[in-house]
This record gives structure tokens, sequence and C-alpha cells, in this order.
């Protein structure tokens, strides 16, 4: 049918399955899931004073702080830590946070996040030249 490229994250020196390989999409997604509830139940709680509409508007804000901070240092949220993902360089390392910054503020647009390479990784990724690992 067409060329075989290889598993995931072969194009990268990435193993193909266990810790360091790319996380599947459906802890990657659970993992969005979980943080995007976690500045939900932040934003209605603290924030927007039992004013759903607002609570919205302010869990941007809340995911904005909260993913600069935690992939910024950790390199991972709350949401990545509980099931076992974690955002680093394409080389290993650690993000810089210009990085993280550019990587998060296209994750908010949505749609860089909805279109993916080959190796499973979102254009928001691959702009930040980052990848999403199991641990």
């Amino acid at each position: 049918m067409g060329a075989d490229f290889g598993y995931r994250g072969k194009g990268l020196g990435l193993p193909e399955e266990g810790p360091g390989s790319v996380a599947p999409l459906g802890r990657r997604f659970g993992a969005l899931f979980i943080d995007w509830t976690l500045c939900m139940l932040i934003a209605y709680g603290l924030l927007a004073r039992g004013d759903q509409q607002a609570a919205g508007n302010w869990a941007l804000g809340v995911f904005l702080v909260m993913s600069l901070l935690t992939v910024g240092t950790i390199g991972r949220t709350p949401g990545k830590r509980i099931l076992g993902v974690r955002v680093v360089a394409e080389d290993g390392g650690r993000l810089g946070f210009v990085r993280v910054a550019v990587r998060t503020a296209l994750l908010l647009l949505v749609i860089p996040a909805l279109v993916w390479d080959r190796d499973g990784r979102g254009l928001h990724d691959r702009l930040s030249r980052a990848v999403q690992v199991r641990m």
C-alpha cells in the first residue's frame, strides 16, 4: 500500500515499546482530560464564583499557567504524571521555557494538536521539537 516507516518514534531514535517510547494517543488524551477537568474545577471553585461560562474562560488561563509551570519544570502535568507520560525534547533533554511556551500556546489553539505526523506527534509538539514519551 505505501512505504513502511516502521513503528512510531523510529525516526526519532526512540524504542518501540516500554519506557522512552512514544506515548499512545489514549494516554495522552486521557492526561489532557484529567488536566482540563482539574483546571475547570479550579476555575469554577476559585475564580469564576459559580459562573459556568466564566469558568471555561478562566480554565484556559489556569491551563496555560499550569502547563508552563509543570511542563517547564518537571516535564509533565498532573494528568501526564497520573498516566505515566512525560514531555521531553527530541534529543531526550528538558524543554526550555520558550519551547514550552510555544507548545502550550499551540495546544490552546486546539487545531495544531489535531494534526499528527507519522510518529503520532501533534503539530504543537513538532513545532516545539518535543515528544511525549512513556515513563
